[in-house]
């Protein structure tokens, strides 16, 4: 059924993944908030901070979702930013600034103190606005003076994070929807044309290598390994520095979530339902946790030290014992969830179809905060220098910025 890969006019911007699945398918006080405001503000956008940034679609390179820094204990709305078309990828936070990727086409660069816009850049040099231009439904990656975004047609920009201006473009053969990922001085980018694609800094092809079907994923790294898994239903494990496939293992499901990695052992959930652990040096799976109600997990995992916790399109938050996939608690909501969450303090906080954004205790299942924004939230979560960022996923959307 996946055999062919999308082509980029095949695919709408507001459609894209909804097919593919249907196919297959405590707080910091007032002055210390002011003061970091200020730092955050003035610092140069060149040296990205390496204690408190969110500059990749799950923080790290090995995509536990695991924020660093504090987070007020009730979060109040600081401003918001709309965009026509919403959003539905995560941001990126260094140095002051958000890096907001919209549907629209627009990456827009925002200051986090309030929401004001520092330069915005069109995936298009197209300066029509009614000329179409391709979305961004993956989120950034940061990097000390360049940011790296793939589109819903294949390009993968990148940019100049002081100025918004165009560096290069590299051309895939379909919908980029996974954030890019670094490895030394390279650059990692997986396709829905089936190939995850080696590149230099400056936008050269080193190597590629070709899966069964479209990659969904961000790559994960850890060593000098990444980890790719998409509708061909098989998880690969690739050295970055020989491009050569270590490790195939079947995996009895597509996935559209990301992989998060603890030593030799990858957590991620699956399109039929499961949780699952694998030992990715053998190629074994070391736990299954499958949800009462079969349905899909397609937000990307949190993986502290004790647990493993996704949303659902069950409506609920699963937390399973990272040691032997035994379910923990579940937290029900009204809507399917599709937005990855993120952990801080041991809060775990993330958005529903019901419009609402969740704060949970994650030693009690408790719900502990909530906002209610109203519109559906899909994007993922980013967490960094004290504020809570997340988009919503319909017309006129908002991106929402909670401190």
């Amino acid at each position: 059924m996946f055999s062919t890969p999308a082509t980029p006019s095949s695919i709408h911007r507001r459609t894209a993944l909804q097919t593919l699945a249907g196919t297959a398918l405590a707080g910091l006080s007032a002055a210390t908030w002011q003061a970091a405001l200020s730092l955050g503000s003035t610092a140069d956008p060149s040296t990205p901070s390496a204690d408190d940034s969110w500059p990749s679609f799950r923080g790290t390179p090995d995509q536990r979702g695991i924020a660093k820094g504090t987070l007020s204990a009730t979060p109040t709305l600081r401003w918001e930013f709309p965009s026509p078309d919403g959003w539905v990828a995560a941001v990126a936070i260094a140095d002051g600034r958000v890096y907001a990727p919209a549907l629209a086409g627009f990456l827009h660069c925002l200051d986090l103190k309030n929401g004001s816009e520092i330069w915005k850049y069109r995936s298009i040099e197209e300066t029509d606005p009614k000329k179409f231009a391709p979305g961004f439904k993956a989120a950034p990656l940061i990097t000390e003076k360049t940011v790296y975004i793939g589109d819903e047609d294949g390009v993968l920009h990148a940019i100049d994070r002081a100025t918004g201006k165009k560096q290069w473009i590299f051309a895939t053969g379909a919908e980029i929807a996974g954030c890019v990922a670094q490895y030394k001085d390279k650059l990692l980018l997986a396709s829905h044309d089936s190939i995850l694609y080696c590149l230099t800094k400056e936008g050269q092809e080193v190597w590629k290598f070709q899966t069964n079907d479209r990659i969904n994923c961000s790559p994960a790294i850890a060593e000098n390994f990444t980890f790719l898994a998409g509708c061909d239903e098989h998880l690969r494990v690739i050295d970055l520095d020989t491009g050569k496939e270590f490790r195939d293992m079947p995996l009895e499901s597509f996935l559209i979530a990301s992989p998060a990695l603890v030593g030799d052992q990858l957590y991620v959930g699956t399109h039929t339902g499961l949780i699952v652990c694998v030992d990715w040096r053998k190629g074994e799976f070391v736990w299954k946790y499958e949800a009462p109600r079969k349905m899909p997990f397609h937000a990307s995992a949190v993986v502290s030290e004790d647990l493993v916790i996704a949303g659902g399109h069950d409506k609920q938050v699963h937390a399973v014992q990272r040691s032997t996939g035994k379910i923990a608690w579940t937290f029900a909501t009204r809507a399917k969830i599709e937005c990855s969450g993120v952990l801080i303090d041991q809060r775990f906080f993330v958005g529903s179809g019901d419009g609402n954004l969740y704060g949970i205790d994650v030693q009690t299942g408790m719900e502990i905060w909530k906002y209610n924004a109203g519109r559906d939230i899909t994007a993922g979560i980013a967490i960094s220098e004290g504020c809570l960022v997340v988009g919503e996923d319909q017309q006129n959307g908002r991106l929402l910025c909670f401190s």
